[in-house]
């Protein structure tokens, strides 16, 4: 039997890029959604909350439900934006969102002064990072800050514990950026959009080829054993391998990479031939993937340090993405309340969700190796793929909105707000009542055997 637990459960605040994933969120186990316009916040593609009326509508929605709606404002605004702020927020602040999520001191300065009674919670954009920072903010009339995601589980629970009068929420699950929280300058410097305006083209995300490089006769830049100068970015090799040197130089006696010195290539492969020169140490490459974040592991740590509220990054995910994470993430906070042990397969739910490898960021220094192939071994463990969507059930059967292959014999995961269930598919067949055994993929619409109550249900197929 396992112990009742005294641990307060911390928000589960999920992404809402539609009304259609903010109720998602809400029916499979999110207490709270953020969404933001795309002129303000750091998602600037369009979405359906671009417009008053679907914002108002989201808003109030959420409240119906009892739950909250944090708007996103959380850009770092050049001097244009400041002339436009306070009329373009006026409507916003109007329909009561329950907080701003915000980045740029000056942005907050002015909500401040015209609107006090507003919640400002600090964007993980202004990397809070020790507990004096989060007391400024807190002496600035901030309610809650977003830690910066380069924090320990150790440093987190000491400005808990410094800052006990002060809302900390921390990242939990999603995409990690290569530049210190966020603060990007990869997709304005390749493409002149800039992330901190909520331009991003995610440059970090690409797929690159790396080459090896020499000096020709000129000094530029080429492929090895090619005649093509590198003109794509002006860059003087000597000054970089200098500045490299001087860094390594820092590091004492640290050892040395025998390949540290060389010069690199790196093309994305949407531009053939346009060629970027990197330098590569022992830690790597730079201008290349991270890992996608996913801390579920740590949840009963983080609710017991006293974090208010674990954060799911992905505006711009699937809707079967905010439905994985939202009810992984709610089971997996329910089980730490209750004083039950970390549920292992939760891990490798998570992993049919499209991600580039998983890490538990910084929460962690250093993992054992027992440590590494328990949690490997148990993602293997329960793998699936997201292949369809219920559209409507009538005398037993379900229209299905496929996604990706399946066929008929397959073990499908029913995912619902009422609880999973795992079937052998039994039986498949046309719109037209046409029997089927497989179905290709995207763009088709089928009928399969489905219990009345798994209306508008996810289906996953297991791997």
């Amino acid at each position: 039997m396992h112990q009742a637990s005294s641990l307060n459960a911390p928000e589960l605040l999920l992404p809402a890029g539609s009304l259609e994933k903010m109720h998602t969120a809400f029916d499979f186990g999110a207490d709270a959604v953020y969404a933001g316009q795309p002129r303000y916040s750091l998602r600037a593609r369009n979405n359906e909350f671009s417009t008053l009326d679907i914002l108002q509508q989201g808003i109030s929605g959420a409240h119906a439900r009892g739950k909250q709606f944090f708007v996103a404002s959380n850009i770092f605004p050049h001097n244009a934006k400041l002339k436009t702020y306070l009329n373009d927020m006026a409507p916003v602040i109007a329909m009561k969102p329950d907080a701003l999520i915000m980045a740029d001191p000056g942005l907050i300065m002015m909500v401040r002064e015209k609107w006090p009674e507003v919640n400002i919670h600090l964007s993980v954009q202004a990397n809070a990072t020790n507990w004096a920072d989060v007391k400024f903010w807190h002496k600035m009339g901030l309610t809650r800050v977003i830690l910066s995601r380069e924090l320990s589980l150790d440093e987190i629970e000491e400005i808990r514990q410094r800052c006990p009068e002060m809302e900390l929420e921390v990242f939990v699950h999603g995409a990690l950026c290569i530049a210190y929280s966020g603060r990007c300058l990869l997709s304005g410097y390749f493409n002149h959009r800039d992330p901190n305006q909520g331009t991003c083209t995610n440059s970090c995300r690409w797929d690159y080829k790396v080459e090896n490089a020499q000096e020709n006769e000129t000094g530029d830049l080429a492929r090895a054993g090619k005649e093509m100068p590198l003109q794509t970015i002006p860059f003087n090799y000597q000054q970089a391998l200098e500045e490299a040197n001087q860094s390594f130089s820092a590091m004492g006696d640290m050892q040395r990479h025998p390949l540290a010195d060389r010069p690199y290539l790196i093309e994305e492969t949407s531009k053939p031939g346009q060629f970027m020169p990197i330098l590569e140490d022992e830690h790597g490459t730079y201008i290349m993937n991270s890992k996608d974040l996913r801390a579920v592991e740590h949840v009963e740590r983080l609710a017991r340090i006293g974090v208010d509220s674990l954060k799911v990054e992905g505006r711009t995910k699937s809707l079967y993405y905010v439905a994985r994470t939202a009810q992984v993430y709610r089971r997996a906070i329910d089980d730490a309340v209750a004083g039950r042990p970390f549920n292992e397969q939760l891990l490798g739910e998570l992993n049919g969700l499209a991600n580039r490898g998983y890490t538990d960021g910084f929460y962690q220094r250093h993992h054992t190796q027992e440590h590494q192939n328990y949690m490997e071994g148990v993602s293997k463990a329960h793998r699936s793929q997201y292949v369809g969507r219920v559209l409507s059930i009538q005398d037993g059967w379900a229209d299905v909105e496929v996604k990706n292959r399946f066929a008929v014999g397959d073990q499908i995961e029913i995912i619902h707000p009422s609880g999973n269930q795992i079937v052998a598919l039994s039986a498949m067949t046309s719109m037209a009542h046409a029997p089927m055994q497989v179905v290709a993929g995207a763009g088709h619409t089928v009928r399969i055997p489905c219990d009345q109550r798994f209306d508008q249900a996810l289906l996953a197929k297991m791997l």
